[in-house]
């Protein structure tokens, strides 16, 4: 009961101003200032005047910080938004989706299960799942994936290839022609009905 008499002594109202408007500004005996508006909206000032919280009659809440980050609560979305003074903005979603939008227009999404999707500005796009797998869309549509055991595919308006680590490499063709080259050197080719038309030792 002490701290709380304590505190309500610190939070003690010195001056109370009635604007015209309606607004009402109240000078707290710790230093802080609150003006409200006619709306319900609250603008809260601290004693150092170094940090600012809004509190808007729908639930939103504004900070601007004391390092001039400003961070903005969404309350019927439930997400956060925070900007920083360099450029960067962050979203945090309530599934606990996090995005980041870097000033050159790189995004970075971090997703629930921890894949991570980044889109560059030259539109590349990268994609990290969480089992070690790597997709790389090129900005012509061309794909790269390469998985956790070490084997790669790619697929181009071309063809598709797969990429295995002992060096074997098969590669379908649009028209439907397939290519396997084996480690040991051996190439077979069939074509697109699957008759093979080349087996090379």
């Amino acid at each position: 009961t002490l701290h709380q008499e304590r505190r309500k002594h610190e939070e003690e109202v010195l001056e109370k101003i009635e604007y015209h408007d309606g607004k009402v500004e109240e000078v707290l005996s710790d230093g802080r200032r609150i003006l409200t508006f006619r709306d319900g909206t609250k603008k809260e000032t601290s004693a150092d005047k170094r940090m600012t919280t809004i509190r808007f009659s729908n639930g939103d809440v504004k900070k601007i910080m004391p390092d001039q980050r400003v961070i903005y609560y969404y309350a019927d979305a439930q997400t956060t938004h925070t900007a920083y003074p360099d450029g960067l903005e962050v979203l945090q979603f309530p599934n606990n989706q996090i995005e980041k939008h870097y000033p050159d227009g790189t995004q970075e999404i971090v997703f629930p299960d921890h894949t991570v999707k980044c889109l560059y500005g030259d539109g590349l796009k990268e994609t990290f799942f969480p089992d070690g797998t790597v997709v790389k869309v090129e900005k012509n549509g061309d794909k790269i994936v390469v998985f956790s055991d070490g084997q790669r595919e790619i697929h181009t308006a071309q063809f598709r290839r797969r990429e295995y680590p002992d060096g074997t490499v098969k590669t379908v063709f649009c028209n439907g022609r397939q290519e396997t080259k084996y480690s040991t050197g051996q190439v077979q080719i069939k074509d697109e009905e699957g008759n093979l038309i080349l087996d090379k030792k």
